[in-house]
């Protein structure tokens, strides 16, 4: 819906009356789902159906935006599309890749609309000339916006809107001709390290900070515009169109390097994989949570937080489902990067970094703008980067242990940082912590953390084994089999279920990682017994809850969707004590949750099926990875069974 369709008394009316739970039936914000995600592996953009682009950070995906509609409808964007039409006829990704293409019925003709941020050959000489830290590649962003149309029957009048708005809209500046005259024009805002160029072979007409352009297009004819903030730009629509040639080529030869089954789901898996390495700041090898800040959990609530972070305890799915997919350099990359952070800060880790290695994120409300659909505060930074979370080393550990398995050795860098977290989590795990959510109510003792500190012994304990320190060994696998009891001790209910923490007997979606990180055999009967009260008591619609929210004190009020992290956590531990179908089943309509373009926000409303929270959200695409693995594996050893009973017994 166009958004001078709707008066601004309707909108404004509509926002302040709804109720915090439900969706604005007349908002112009589209659904968080209908974005689609580009990315060049440093800067990251969500791009509306309408053509425009409305969030795009700059000069790296967790900084400053300069397109931020998404969160405040005047807080810049940049559309490129037919006039007089916002709903496209189809729209998908070039096969294999992160370049978006979209088509338009404009009633008296066709266009096809591709976009993408540009991947080139690699062009540093010297490593002063380059922020990457880890092993140089073929490849590297351009720091430009590609965008080309082409109508391919009749013809359709396109439009092009360039409204950048600095800072999170708080700085807006104008813009100025080039030397190219129509065709380029420059915006500098002051105070900034930053110039903007817009190049095209539309001709622009430059109104202070929007920069407009508009033509006839016929059949056959072709346009581009470039916004570009290095130092390179196309010279023509050739020129731009070889350059969006050579970013497909690029994902394309990416994905080819992945290991994926032949299943009816590895298309789930294959865009994963891609928005995964989307998510992937290049420089260092970390991977931003998400692509976006604020984006709400709950409908016109409180719950907005940013995850364009990078958080510790992403590490051990993180490895898993690259190496499982065959992504070794990146797991190598992501790997290098922790193994830099605990060097730096001697072993004294944080939960969550910026996507550079930066410890402090401070958390600030940035009142001026909106919220989506008015979802406020609006934050960025994250507070939680101060608090006191006991997984940290779990997670640690158990992708030291990972990496190590992966290459049969342990050099004495990652054995040093080992026996460093190893030491922190049995200093530190008879302490109440915020737990693997993040809680802000009063720090408790959460069966998830002491788990975790479970898992830094008996990882640590296995990696001196190998290191053949068999004192140290005997040392910490006591220290696990303490804390393995303490948890036996006081986190059961009368149920034999495990409860999210010491003094409840509340549910918590987490304990569902318990047989994935083999705390117990996925037989032993406490186990199934959680899993099931899990699958049965904490779900809506089938769908998994992180906790009830009125059962625990998160220092936060209001509702919240499912977390699709945890309905995918689900069905990889149904998958783990043997319900085979079950799991399946939950599988397949997690699934079918995913967005047009197969991606997923963190969370999913169960009565609409509408994706919250930010988006798209890295850690549910890991689980995602490990569901669908999970029951693929469980498939073919089926099939495998299957056909050997089928085998005579006279045949090898």
């Amino acid at each position: 819906m166009a958004e001078d369709a709707i008066p601004l008394e309707v909108l404004s009316d509509s926002s302040r009356h709804r109720p915090a739970g439900s969706f604005d039936e007349f908002s112009p914000y589209p659904p968080i789902a209908d974005y689609a995600f580009l990315s060049d592996c440093e800067v990251t953009a969500l791009v509306a159906p309408s053509g425009s682009v409305e969030w795009m950070c700059l000069p790296k995906m967790d900084g400053p935006s300069v397109f931020g509609a998404i969160l405040d409808r005047d807080a810049g964007w940049f559309r490129f599309g037919p006039d007089e039409v916002d709903v496209p006829s189809d729209r998908r990704y070039l096969p294999g890749t992160i370049v978006l293409e979209t088509s338009w019925d404009c009633g008296q003709g066709w266009i096809v609309v591709r976009d993408c941020l540009v991947m080139g050959p690699w062009q540093h000489d010297h490593p002063e000339g380059s922020t990457h830290i880890r092993p140089p590649t073929d490849y590297d962003a351009e720091h430009m916006l590609v965008r080309t149309v082409r109508c391919v029957e009749g013809q359709a009048q396109l439009t092009l809107d360039c409204v950048p708005a600095f800072g999170y809209g708080r700085t807006h500046a104008q813009w100025r001709y080039t030397d190219r005259g129509y065709t380029q024009a420059v915006i500098e805002p002051e105070g900034l390290n930053l110039t903007l160029t817009l190049t095209s072979d539309i001709r622009l007409g430059l109104e202070g900070s929007s920069a407009k352009g508009r033509t006839l297009l016929k059949e056959g004819e072709t346009r581009f515009c470039a916004l570009s903030w290095g130092r390179r730009v196309p010279e023509s629509y050739e020129d731009a169109y070889r350059r969006l040639v050579w970013t497909a080529h690029h994902w394309q030869h990416w994905l080819a390097r992945g290991r994926f089954p032949d299943h009816r789901w590895r298309s789930h898996l294959a865009r994963s994989a891609l928005t995964l390495k989307g998510l992937t700041f290049a420089p260092t090898g970390s991977i931003a949570a998400a692509a976006t800040t604020s984006l709400p959990e709950t409908p016109g609530g409180e719950r907005n937080w940013d995850y364009r972070y990078t958080w510790m305890r992403d590490a051990t799915f993180a490895l898993w489902g690259l190496y499982t997919l065959g992504f070794e350099w990146e797991a190598s990359d992501y790997f290098a990067f922790l193994c830099d952070l605990v060097e730096r800060d001697r072993g004294d880790l944080q939960i969550v970094y910026g996507i550079d290695g930066r410890r402090e994120l401070d958390e600030q409300v940035l009142d001026h703008l909106n919220g989506y659909q008015g979802a406020r505060p609006v934050r960025i930074g994250n507070a939680a980067y101060q608090q006191a979370q006991h997984d940290v080393w779990g997670v640690v550990l158990d992708s030291i242990y990972l990496h190590t398995k992966s290459r049969d050795r342990l050099d004495d860098r990652v054995w040093k940082m080992a026996r460093q977290q190893v030491e922190h989590a049995l200093e530190r795990w008879r302490e109440p912590d915020r737990g693997i959510w993040e809680v802000r109510g009063e720090p408790k003792h959460f069966t998830s953390s002491k788990m975790m500190c479970w898992v830094a012994a008996d990882r640590g304990a296995r990696l001196a084994t190998l290191h053949e320190d068999k004192d140290l060994a005997r040392t910490w696998r006591k220290a696990a089999d303490e804390i393995h009891a303490d948890i036996c001790a006081n986190a059961l209910d009368d149920r034999g279920v495990f409860c999210q923490h010491y003094d409840t007997t509340a549910l918590d979606a987490s304990l569902l990682l318990m047989p994935l990180l083999r705390f117990l055999p996925p037989d032993d009967p406490r186990i199934r017994a959680t899993v099931l009260a899990i699958a049965d008591e904490l779900t809506q619609d089938g769908l998994v809850l992180r906790y009830q929210v009125d059962e625990t004190d998160d220092g936060l009020s209001g509702e919240e969707g499912t977390f699709t992290i945890c309905s995918f956590w689900l069905v990889s531990a149904l998958t783990e004590i043997g319900e085979h179908q079950r799991a399946r089943d939950i599988c397949e309509k997690v699934l079918s949750y995913a967005s047009p373009l197969l991606l997923y926000g963190e969370e999913i409303d169960p009565r609409s099926g509408r994706h919250l929270g930010n988006f798209p959200q890295a850690f549910t695409h890991l689980a995602l990875i490990n569901a669908v693995m999970h029951v693929i594996r469980k498939e073919q050893k089926a099939q495998r069974q299957a056909m050997g009973r089928e085998v005579p017994d006279n045949q090898p």
